[in-house]
């Protein structure tokens, strides 16, 4: 055959992958890309605990804290930008293994930290890291399973990884008065390591080889997958597509015409996510600490709320193909808004950690919907990791900024003051979505 045929022969990678029915190698890839991402998970919700104690031992303070939490976006700042750069180069494959090394090594780096300052200086390594593993992850599995069932994946997928926020509180507040903080760094860091090493069997993705021209590549790993599938069946046939002559294109093709407006949908969003995450969630422990709250009862709070967390993402795959991708987005955005309102104004513990517990729900269900599912969806495959890396950049950049705001604005205003910079960043992002954001629901990529 010459190039031509070649091409036309090879060009129905995403209609294959399309056609299959749910089957082992698809839950084999859900659990390698989940561990890793719980882990990734766990490893940035572990330092609300362990920031809170910091605190309340002298070992840190509120400035001390926000300079940690900061040096943590700026390494994920780069570790997103640079997963996209090298997922879209060298493979997901290698830009997955990659970032499970750095932050696991960083995570056993930290658990050593003489000072406050060596602590911090480990937490920019583990940033990057734990950067590049949420720009991978999604993206990844997004190239892999069909589009009638990619919301429920996705979901799915944000539901094991957000367990980690409730996992990490509960894990805190057993461990960390008995073992210490360090013991929490040491538990993620070897996890990492040991993922790391199961990760050498993960395929790569036959949608990016076939991007690159490494058609025999994409064949052969895609004819492994339609032989598991047919064991349970006849396959249904290939749908026709046309077959596409378009060069490899530059990352400028993302800051132009209708991919503008998807990268800023998709940047919006993720700094709103960010911000309710990193600037309120993240922060709890040490606020009911400087509300002068016990390390006991501030532990034990964080970690009744936290069940919102899998709670909320179980909710997405529940119902991420029942819905409207813009119309959930959007509408979430206004419960959260409202939940935040109902927070501020709780009168007694009974009714804050019931609210809390609800905003935490609706702010992991709009994590599941928005940023694990909808933003990888925006992109096509040959610039899907270097356009949802630059939406994560953009809401990492944004939460550089954060700790300093949340320290000045809880010192001036209170909680009731943090949960207006969330109210405000979510109803921007709502905005972006409904003027620049496609529906995606049941798209094809």
């Amino acid at each position: 055959m010459d190039d031509t045929q070649v091409a036309n022969y090879y060009a129905q990678v995403g209609p294959r992958l399309d056609r299959l029915p749910v089957s082992p190698f698809h839950w084999r890839l859900l659990r390698l890309i989940a561990y890793g991402m719980f882990l990734d998970a766990f490893e940035i919700y572990l330092a609300g605990g362990v920031l809170g104690v910091l605190v309340k031992e002298g070992w840190s303070d509120l400035a001390s804290n926000a300079n940690f939490i900061s040096a943590t976006f700026v390494g994920m700042v780069i570790g997103t930008w640079f997963a996209g750069v090298l997922g879209d180069r060298y493979g997901r494959r290698f830009s997955y293994q990659l970032n499970l090394l750095i932050f696991g090594v960083g995570a056993l780096a930290a658990a050593a930290a003489p000072s406050m300052n060596w602590l911090i200086a480990a937490r920019l390594v583990m940033g990057i890291g734990l950067g590049a593993e949420i720009v991978v992850g999604y993206a990844t599995l997004t190239e892999f399973v069909p589009p009638s069932t990619r919301g429920r994946w996705l979901s799915g997928l944000s539901v094991f990884t957000n367990s980690a926020l409730f996992v990490s509180a509960l894990l805190g507040y057993v461990i960390i008065p008995n073992l210490g903080w360090r013991a929490m760094f040491i538990l993620a860091g070897v996890g990492a390591l040991v993922v790391w090493q199961m990760r050498k069997s993960m395929p790569e993705s036959p949608r990016w080889l076939e991007s690159q021209g490494r058609h025999e590549e994409a064949e052969k790993i895609l004819s492994g997958f339609e032989a598991e599938a047919a064991v349970r069946g006849n396959l249904p046939p290939i749908a026709a597509v046309p077959v596409s002559t378009k060069p490899a294109r530059s990352i400028t093709e993302l800051f132009s015409g209708e991919l503008l407006g998807r990268v800023i949908a998709g940047s919006v969003l993720c700094i709103a996510v960010s911000v309710a995450l990193y600037g309120l969630i993240t922060w709890l422990p040490t606020i009911f600490v400087k509300q002068g709250h016990s390390v006991a009862a501030s532990l034990g709070f964080t970690t009744l709320m936290s069940l919102g967390g899998p709670v909320g993402a179980a909710l997405g795959f529940v119902l991420a193909d029942r819905l409207p991708r813009r119309a959930a987005i959007t509408g979430t955005i206004v419960a959260i808004i409202v939940l935040a309102i109902g927070y501020s104004q709780a009168s007694n513990e009974t009714l804050f950690v019931v609210a809390g517990f609800a905003l935490v729900t609706a702010i992991y269900f709009l994590v599941a919907i928005g940023w694990a599912l909808y933003v990888p969806e925006l992109f096509p495959t040959d610039l899907r990791m270097r356009g949802t890396g630059i939406c994560n950049t953009a809401g990492r950049l944004a939460t550089i900024a954060t700790p300093y705001a949340v320290v000045s604005i809880f010192s001036s205003y209170g909680l009731g003051g943090v949960l207006g910079l969330v109210g405000v960043v979510m109803a921007i992002a709502g905005v972006a979505v409904l003027v620049w954001g496609p529906e995606m629901s049941k798209k094809p990529l």
